[in-house]
């Protein structure tokens, strides 16, 4: 990926998180940008949305039907030759972390085997 694509995608994400936690009530959920992918053409773009602690297809039906809102708030932001066409995607790899880690804790309960003691020499 080249630098400019870098560099489009982070303020992208910057500026969509912005309009989204600004300008929208999530009602108690913790809705976030957690990545945006521009095409090389800058066309389209795909934003990975994380949703923590309220209903995922209640966000993504609502950011869904938002989009063009969304997409003119950030085209005021963002000053680029062509804005990219949006589309919202979950990203649970958010969740997936947590309940990782709650895995990880309930196998640090478990009982462990004795610690053999070590030999002296």
């Amino acid at each position: 990926m080249s630098l400019r694509l870098t560099r489009i995608n982070e303020l992208l994400k910057r500026e969509i998180g912005t309009v989204i936690q600004r300008d929208y009530e999530w009602d108690g959920s913790l809705v976030t940008v957690s990545g945006v992918e521009v095409t090389q053409d800058l066309k389209e773009a795909k934003v990975w949305i994380s949703v923590m602690a309220g209903n995922v297809a209640k966000v993504m039906d609502k950011l869904a039907h938002e989009r063009g809102a969304i997409q003119r708030r950030v085209t005021k932001r963002v000053v680029l030759k062509s804005t990219p066409v949006l589309s919202f995607r979950h990203d649970g790899s958010a969740v997936r972390g947590v309940e990782i880690v709650n895995l990880l804790e309930e196998v640090d309960k478990l009982p462990k085997a004795p610690e053999l003691p070590e030999e002296e020499a």
